[in-house]
């Protein structure tokens, strides 16, 4: 039976005489669109400037062209390659009649030829054999991805803005770092409060003050750094006020029960919530693999191995749950998760270690979901009291 959220393949049957077909191609100077129409023998192509409007006033076209030929069209199917272009045009399509659909460009098969030739118009090509092939209902010609709503895209901002922020801290903090280091001077601590009013009374092994344009350059690395740690407390400070607000349900309540959960900070619990755990997912299957903690096997006659993390799911959630991982065996240490580790891994050995703290990632961020969406409980976890 077909399952919900299913994305695999189309739920809806598919009538040829009555549907038009586009796909289109997109790039930053054009838009190559190719259709499939009934009662048309021709499959049209043409490429237009990056505009919706345009776009839209083409598919209109080609619907009289299909009524004129003696069809009566009730639905328009559009599909595009996810990319930088993200799925703005398929809610502003969806808003006007036309059914848009985004796929997931690594789904879509290709030639295996060493030196395959590359197009757009090859490109519409593959995209047409694969959405049509979706639409029927088969499954393994591609895989859609799930339009999220402005909201939702929205809410991932602060998560994904704070980490950029803690990595441009780090990079300006090394820097800094390794500038004095030049100078023999290693005690000093960029972090510190009132490091940017000591910056002048730093005096180098030989007894001398920083250099003139050192200094200059310190100091104005030291702003740069005290403006990113303004933003990033900014950030901080919007995010507590919003979980103060005691939402009943929605991705806050599941940001505020999972924040119990000792080990777990508010930082991870606000990353998994937004990027994967507040996503209608069909299934545990689906959880882990959209966490990236699927294995990729290689089999092909005898030989039998294992490649590895597939990597092809959110790299944000994949690094966060490994992280997790390591820290729930130390903060939960009688909880079922970590005595199914600890008697998987009683040989000791580092390499045992490692495979199996991916399968107790995977294992968790689906008793996680579970925990936030059915309100299983976690065997043996400890709770913090409720705030």
């Amino acid at each position: 039976m077909p399952q919900p959220n299913d994305l695999s393949r189309s739920l809806v049957a598919l009538d040829q005489n009555s549907t038009i077909m586009a796909v289109v191609e997109l790039s930053q100077s054009s838009w190559l669109v190719a259709g499939m129409l009934p009662g048309i023998e021709r499959q049209p192509r043409m490429k237009l400037e990056p505009s919706p409007e345009r776009l839209l006033a083409l598919l209109h076209r080609w619907r009289a062209e299909a009524v004129r030929a003696g069809r009566t069209i009730t639905r328009i199917a559009l599909a595009f390659e996810a990319g930088r272009d993200g799925f703005w045009l398929a809610r502003w399509l969806e808003a006007r009649g036309v059914e848009a659909h985004v796929i997931h460009a690594s789904s879509v098969a290709v030639s295996r030829e060493h030196r395959r030739a590359k197009t757009d118009r090859l490109d519409t090509e593959l995209l047409k054999r694969g959405f049509l092939g979706w639409l029927r209902g088969e499954r393994g010609h591609c895989s859609m991805a799930r339009v999220p709503t402005i909201a939702e895209e929205d809410a991932k901002r602060p998560n994904r803005e704070r980490d950029c922020l803690v990595g441009e801290r780090t990079r300006i903090v090394n820097r800094i770092k390794s500038t004095l280091a030049r100078l023999g001077i290693r005690n000093f601590k960029p972090t510190l409060r009132k490091a940017a009013e000591r910056l002048a009374t730093v005096r180098t092994p030989e007894g001398m003050p920083l250099p003139p344009n050192t200094l200059a350059e310190l100091q104005r690395d030291m702003a740069r750094l005290g403006f990113v740690v303004s933003q990033i407390r900014e950030i901080e400070e919007a995010r507590q006020k919003r979980l103060e607000q005691q939402h009943e349900t929605g991705p806050d309540a599941m940001v505020r029960r999972l924040a119990r959960i000792v080990g777990v900070g508010i930082e991870t619990a606000d990353l998994l919530v937004h990027e994967l755990l507040s996503r209608p997912m069909r299934d545990r299957r689906a959880v882990a693999r959209y966490a990236g903690l699927t294995g990729s096997p290689d089999e092909s006659g005898a030989r039998r191995r294992e490649q590895g993390l597939a990597r092809a799911g959110n790299a944000r959630v994949r690094r966060a749950m490994i992280q997790l991982a390591w820290r729930f065996l130390m903060f939960q240490k009688e909880s079922g998760l970590a005595l199914w580790y600890r008697a998987r891994t009683a040989d000791s050995r580092s390499g045992t270690r490692k495979t199996m703290i991916v399968a107790l990632a995977r294992k968790l961020i689906i008793a996680l979901w579970r925990f936030v969406t059915t309100d299983e409980p976690l065997e043996g976890v400890v709770l913090r009291p409720v705030s």
